[in-house]
């Protein structure tokens, strides 16, 4: 099952933090809370990605590996594996 709406999520929080970044820019906030808030739209954003890339690898190499000999498809499985370290 793809993760598409757990993607979706993460991408509307990011426009929410980013929504609120130009208001707070707009109304001469201090410079630390606009920091602190472009972090968060940069953590929501990279970990959006990670979630497209994890559910890529997961998804579509397990659909294309089936025809493979066993071997190919263990080191299918190892390299999914690692993608939690992403």
């Amino acid at each position: 099952m793809h993760k598409f709406p757990e993607i979706g999520t993460r991408l509307k929080r990011a426009q929410g933090h980013l929504a609120a970044v130009i208001d707070m820019l707009e109304s001469g906030r201090p410079c630390m809370d606009l920091a602190q808030q472009l972090h968060a739209v940069e953590k929501a954003i990279g970990n959006a990605k990670k979630e497209l890339i994890k559910d890529h690898i997961h998804h579509c190499m397990e659909e294309t590996s089936e025809a493979l000999p066993r071997e190919f498809r263990d080191l299918i499985k190892e390299f999914q594996g690692v993608t939690k370290y992403l």
